[in-house]
């Protein structure tokens, strides 16, 4: 069974009533035994955390898989600097081939060696982007590129190694937190009580409890061999569109399209799937319609009816001066930097 389908049953079992957990439930416990174990290794200073001269704001979930966390680090960062601030980026740049890492991604950097996400966030945000397993070395090199009073950590929640002043949880309004438990019987890297630690839970979606309420929001299509060429998603209609995903939550991006008005024929590919021409070979000439991330991979063979459909996040007023409010303080505390 290839990797697509491993993700399809696994996330049947977390997110619907299957009862098939039960039988991981055994491992799920081991699997929390072990996580608190590590977070207590870091907190008692056993297991070293290291600190570095910026203000580090991590973005990250509980829940495996994708619940907005790129698109609000995008738009994390275009507030911070508009706000006066200098913004760099540290991104895992998962499943990228490079033999040396850290690496500096930026918008030509090969996504096979950078990982898919790192050049996203360096086109998108114009930031210093560093793509690495290990944040604190990543976080160290783009350092040495100039200054930089705030790094972000798209994705990072559970890497303790970096020292943080700012946790942001991302939770998907509509998928929740699934059946509630940890891996492998539910989709939680961490237990649900971690969320009451984080600095700010952000809900994408529909508002939550005790959440700030961000929306991710589809803009026009752009032709991948000339994304000056933008359409409207309206523009569209009444033609079988193609709608291709290898994201962990393809059904944001699928709904999007549906309200949208088009009529979709479906493409699920693992998330961060590496894409091959072959992948899109598809019978006729309907337009194929594919998320930014997905576009990044396909652009060198693209065809002139392959689009990718990017996505802006509207942040809450209040949790925009909530975020201001917070790394003004961090960053003065640290002492030296530009608060804008």
């Amino acid at each position: 069974m290839n990797r697509a389908r491993w993700e399809q049953r696994l996330r049947r079992i977390w997110y619907r009533k299957s009862r098939a957990y039960i039988a991981l439930l055994p491992l799920s416990w081991l699997y929390c035994v072990l996580v608190a174990v590590r977070r207590r290794l870091y907190q008692s200073g056993l297991c070293a955390s290291t600190r570095l001269n910026a203000c580090v704001l991590v973005v990250g979930n509980l829940s495996v898989g994708g619940t907005g966390k790129t698109p609000l680090v995008i738009a994390l960062s275009e507030r911070l600097r508009q706000a006066g601030f200098s913004v760099g980026i540290l991104t895992r740049g998962y499943l990228g081939r490079a033999s040396q890492r850290p690496q500096r991604a930026t918008p030509r950097s090969d996504p096979g060696l950078v990982g898919d996400e790192a050049v996203l966030l360096a086109r998108r945000t114009g930031c210093v982007v560093f793509a690495g397993h290990h944040r604190v070395a990543a976080g160290r090199e783009l350092l040495k590129t100039g200054p930089c009073d705030v790094l972000i950590c798209d994705d990072g929640l559970q890497h303790y190694a970096l020292r943080r002043d700012v946790e942001i949880a991302t939770v998907d309004a509509t998928l929740g937190q699934g059946n509630g438990r940890c891996l492998p019987a539910g989709p939680l890297r961490e237990p649900l009580s971690r969320l009451r630690q984080v600095d700010a839970v952000v809900s994408v979606g529909e508002p939550a409890v005790g959440a700030y309420s961000i929306q991710v929001i589809a803009t026009d299509a752009c032709r991948l061999s000339d994304p000056a060429d933008q359409r409207r998603l309206e523009c569209f209609r009444g033609t079988k569109v193609h709608a291709v995903a290898g994201i962990a939550n393809p059904q944001r991006f699928y709904a999007m399209l549906r309200a949208a008005g088009l009529d979709i024929q479906v493409h699920a590919f693992a998330d961060h799937h590496p894409f091959r021409a072959s992948d899109l070979d598809f019978a006729g000439d309907e337009p194929v319609l594919m998320t930014e991330k997905d576009a990044v991979k396909c652009e060198a063979f693209a065809k002139p009816n392959w689009w990718f459909v990017p996505v802006d996040v509207e942040l809450d007023s209040a949790f925009c001066d909530w975020l201001l409010n917070v790394v003004h303080q961090r960053t003065k505390r640290e002492g030296g930097v530009n608060c804008g």
